[in-house]
Order: C-alpha cells, then structure tokens, then sequence
C-alpha cells in the first residue's frame, strides 16, 4: 500500500510542470497514464542524453508511469484517450494536460463523459499565449536580479524554477479537487497558468512590492545573499565555499569560527550600527567580506570544513554536479530518498523517489519510465475494457502502438 494507492490519473503533457506533476503523483502511489504520440512526443528525445542517445530528462520526469502510444489525429484514437480518461471507478476521472486539445479533451467534452470529472490544465499565462521559464522570468523582470554585481546584462538561469512551482500546484490542486469530489461536491475544471504562478511566486515574496513602493530598482549583488550576510569566498586549495549569516545565531557562529570578533566590533564602532541586524550586514557586506577573505585565502577546505560541521554553521562547497555526485552522500544510496537502479537504454545511477517520508509505510521504490507505448495493450484491456479482437483491430490500423504487442505478434 502507498499513501495514493487505487488512484487512477491520466496525463497528456510534454515539457516539465504537468509531467512532473504526474511523475509526483506516481511516486506516492497513483497509478498515472501518460498519453503518449506514436514514435514519442515533444520532449521524447530531450536533453540531457545518456551515451545510448536516449533522453535522461524524459526517463527522470516519467517514472514509474504507464504510458499508451496512441494516434491522437485519428478519431479511434481519442475516443480511446475519453475512454481512459472518463473512465466509471470512483478513483479514476482525474486528468492533468498542458497540451491543447482543440475541443475533443476539453472539461466540458469530458464532463458529457463523465460528469464527475476533475480536470487540471496548465496553460503558459491567463491567456492561453505559451510561455517556459525562459520567457516568463525576463517578463517578470528576475534576470535583472541576478547576475554579477555592477553588470547590465540580464542573466537566465539553468533551474526551471516557475516549472517545478507550478508541478507541484497542480499535483496539490488537483488532490484538493479530488478531496472535494470525495465530500459530495462533484468534478471541477482547474486553470492555471505559468506566468501566474511566478508572479504569485515574486509576490509571496516582497519583490513586486518593492518595486512598487520603492524607487530604485534592486540591484544585482552576484553571489552575496539579498538582504543579510551570506558570500563566496575562494580557499587556499582554489576551492570555493559559501557562508550564511543570515539569521543571529548563523552570524555569530561564523564570526566565533573564523576569530574575527574583534575586527566586527571595530566596524560597528567605525560606523555606529550594529551587525545582530540583518539589514545592518547586507549594507556593510563588502567590508565583513574584505575582514572574512584573508581568513578563508590561508586555509584549505579541509582545514575547517570538521569546525564548521561541529559549529552547526550554515556552508556549502561549490561543486559541480559530478563532483557532488562523488563527494556528498545526499546523492546517493546512504540517502534513502534514493535508490540504485539500472534502467535499459540509460545505465545504472542514482534514482530519487519521493522526498517525503510517510509515517505509516515505506517509500514507493523507484520505477524506470516506461518504454513508449509499454502498457497499451494492458491498458486498452483493463481500463477501456475492449476484447482482444478490438484490440488486434487497433493494432493493425496502426491507431495505437506497442513494440512488445508487434513482437509477439511476429512471434506467433
């Protein structure tokens, strides 16, 4: 038993909100079919590639999924994808898309299906325009946030963070919608759009009221934290590290570990403030930097790395992702979330499951993605409930697609 065990969901999707959305539900247990093109869909191939030429990124969002290759364009084969999505038990009727479906997946096409039903659809913004994490972010104005202090130019980043937001909203809208059907309220349609959950997201976060209630812009400040103490500082052995001295007990530690009280104190005497206040230390961050740099440029990583750990201090190495892959246990199998797994085509490494731990059961394992079009048989059968004559017809029409169904096939 899994904390979502004997729930049905579908998804047609590509990109990385709503498959990740799916991919999240999977992990705790539902059983998600993903809707899959003939031959492989918009981010089938994706980067990054495994050395076989196979796509890491379409693996790692799609496990532990069934996936059914149909011809979407042929009238059968949606009929098909209503079948699966509309289908009678109390668990099923959830759906999740971010793919346009031009009226034959629709809520209201479905809701004459089934009239329960709860559908999840992420567009790019409110108004149906697309949009991906690089266009939203230099819409909201975010590149002018980041970037080397000083600097003019915009500066994008490689984490899809409006995404992986905007996955997770639709996983927690979507149980929320299913919570409701459960208490009597019946099915629903759930909008929501990319665009909105990063502006929602600027919002939580003070940045458009600042902008709009304070007349300067903020500026870029590289690798220093906004708003307190926090900076990179290069190592003796050309290693680099990040401190944080955000809150009062992070600051004081790292000024006890590092010995530099007295030269504190002299700054907030030369200045009249005190550095217990956060702000204080985000106005002087470039002189406790220049009193910091010399301690860190004597030593080597592995001179204080044992005293920081034992002073609880808030630090980080600065590793690339192979380097952390080597060196740090949380990516590996000392760090129950994952688990070594060894998945045809790609190669054996790491697999995370969920990264919550339930209290009443174990982890879900991990499951590879399936190969495209893995469970259509199984799922025509099971779930659009047709007979194997029906599904031979399919089949041979070309209208669905499954290597393992042609194999045996030949075979026989």
């Amino acid at each position: 038993m899994t904390i979502l065990s004997g729930m049905r969901v579908v998804e047609h999707s590509a990109f990385v909100a709503v498959p990740l959305a799916g991919m999240t539900l999977a992990q705790m247990g539902a059983e998600v079919i993903r809707v899959d093109r003939i031959g492989g869909g918009l981010d089938a191939g994706r980067w990054p590639l495994a050395p076989s030429g196979q796509s890491l990124f379409w693996a790692g969002l799609n496990k532990g999924k069934k996936s059914i290759a149909v011809d979407t364009r042929h009238p059968s084969g949606r009929e098909l994808v209503q079948q699966l999505v509309a289908a009678p038990e109390d668990d099923a009727g959830l759906f999740l898309t971010n793919l346009p479906a031009h009226g034959w997946l629709d809520h209201d096409t479905l809701r004459g299906l089934r009239d329960d039903i709860v559908t999840v659809t992420l567009s790019g913004d409110r108004h149906g325009r697309p949009q991906v994490d690089y266009t939203v972010n230099p819409a909201l104005g975010v590149p002018h946030m980041t970037g080397p202090e000083g600097s003019h130019d915009p500066v994008a980043h490689a984490l899809p963070a409006w995404d992986l937001i905007a996955g997770n909203m639709c996983v927690s809208a979507l149980l929320a919608s299913e919570r409701h059907r459960l208490r009597g309220g019946g099915g629903q349609q759930v909008r929501l759009a990319l665009k909105d959950v990063a502006a929602a997201a600027i919002g939580h976060l003070g940045m458009i009221g600042d902008a709009a209630l304070n007349p300067c812009d903020r500026t870029r400040a590289g690798n220093a934290l906004y708003g307190a103490y926090g900076q990179d500082f290069v190592c003796a052995d050309g290693r680099r590290v990040m401190v944080i001295g955000l809150t009062d007990r992070q600051w004081r530690g790292l000024v006890k570990a590092t010995g530099t009280q007295n030269a504190m104190d002299a700054l907030e005497r030369r200045y009249g403030v005190s550095l217990q206040n956060e702000g204080e230390r985000w106005r002087r961050r470039a002189e406790i930097t220049d009193i910091l740099r010399p301690w860190f440029a004597a030593r080597r990583v592995s001179d204080f790395r044992d005293n920081f750990d034992r002073a609880g201090l808030t630090w980080s190495e600065f590793r690339t992702v192979r380097e952390a892959l080597a060196e740090d246990p949380d990516l590996g199998p000392d760090n129950p979330m994952f688990e070594m797994l060894n998945q045809p085509g790609l190669g054996r490494f790491p697999v995370p499951r969920h990264p919550a731990s339930f209290g009443v059961m174990e982890r879900h394992p991990a499951v590879p993605a399936p190969a495209l079009g893995a469970h259509t048989e199984e799922l025509l059968g099971d779930v659009a409930r047709l007979s194997d004559t029906e599904i031979a017809h399919l089949f041979d029409a070309g209208i669905v697609q499954s290597s393992r169904y042609h194999t045996s096939r030949t075979a026989a």
